[in-house]
Order: structure tokens, then C-alpha cells, then sequence
């Protein structure tokens, strides 16, 4: 692959990049994705998350660490499309910085992402991200991640 390629992935395609399963895979499609560079993909908010019955009862809303979960997946894919590591590798978020949650995400919500490599240097980097609902952004940040090999966490 190409840097410069745009690469779009369904659930299946994801599931073959990301080893997250139900119910913890946060996205349901990238919609746009640039090996090593940067990403834009959804989650669909469903009332049937198995999150809600227990965060907040009455009052389903997202909890604002899996908002945070769907854009290190995200991020991850960015850096798991690349030829280097497509192979034997995990992206494992090490980190966050300057984070806001700016509005709530509830069912019947997309929450529509979109990370940009920050900076990178081998194992260690930094991923620029949004979240919105619609056109209001919902959570930003910077999330720190290291590429590490599967061999290394057993």
C-alpha cells in the first residue's frame, strides 16, 4: 500500500485489522483512511449497547471512555493499514492529553471520528482527535499509542 492510498473498511474488513470484538469494537465503518497519516470513521450509538442499562440507568449516554476507546481504534487502523506492521503488531494507547468532552452522545447518535497523526517515532506516537454528532463536536484530543509486538504482551 501506498501512503497516499484512501482506504475505506466495512466491519468485516475492520475486524480483520483490529483484534476488538463485540462488545468492545467501537467503529462501524472507516469512511476514509491514509496508512500512517490520518482516518474518519463512525460509530453507530444504538440503545442496545451494553453500556447503558448500567451508566447513568434512566439516562443512557455514552460513557466518555469508550468515545476515547473508538478514536485509539481509529487511530490504531491508521497505523495498522501500514506495511510494516500489518504483521505481528498491536497499537496500545499509552496516553491522553488536552482532553474535552463537549457534548453528550446518546442512542440514535453517529458519532462520526476523524484522528491525525501527530507525531511518530518508533514505538512511540501521538494522534490528534475529534468526535462529533452531526456538526457539533462532542470530544478532542491527543492520545498517546505504542506499536508493540504480540509476542511481547504474552
Amino acid at each position: 500500500m501506498t501512503t497516499d492510498q484512501i482506504i475505506q473498511l466495512d466491519i468485516k474488513e475492520i475486524q480483520r485489522v483490529l483484534p476488538h470484538r463485540y462488545p468492545f469494537i467501537m467503529l462501524d465503518r472507516v469512511t476514509e483512511a491514509i496508512p500512517g497519516q490520518r482516518a474518519k470513521g463512525f460509530k453507530n450509538v444504538t440503545v442496545n449497547e451494553p453500556y447503558f442499562p448500567g451508566h447513568f440507568g434512566e439516562i443512557p449516554i455514552m460513557p466518555g471512555v469508550l468515545q476515547l476507546e473508538a478514536a485509539a481504534q481509529l487511530s490504531c487502523i491508521v497505523m495498522l493499514l501500514m506495511s510494516e506492521y500489518q504483521e505481528g503488531y498491536l497499537g496500545i494507547f499509552t496516553g491522553l492529553e488536552a482532553v474535552k468532552f463537549r457534548r453528550k452522545v446518546v442512542p440514535g447518535d453517529r458519532l462520526d471520528l476523524e484522528v491525525k497523526m501527530n507525531k511518530f517515532r518508533f514505538p512511540f506516537g501521538k494522534f490528534d482527535f475529534i468526535g462529533k454528532v452531526g456538526e457539533e463536536l462532542s470530544v478532542e484530543g491527543i492520545l498517546s499509542f505504542a506499536m508493540v509486538k504480540k509476542e511481547e504482551l504474552l
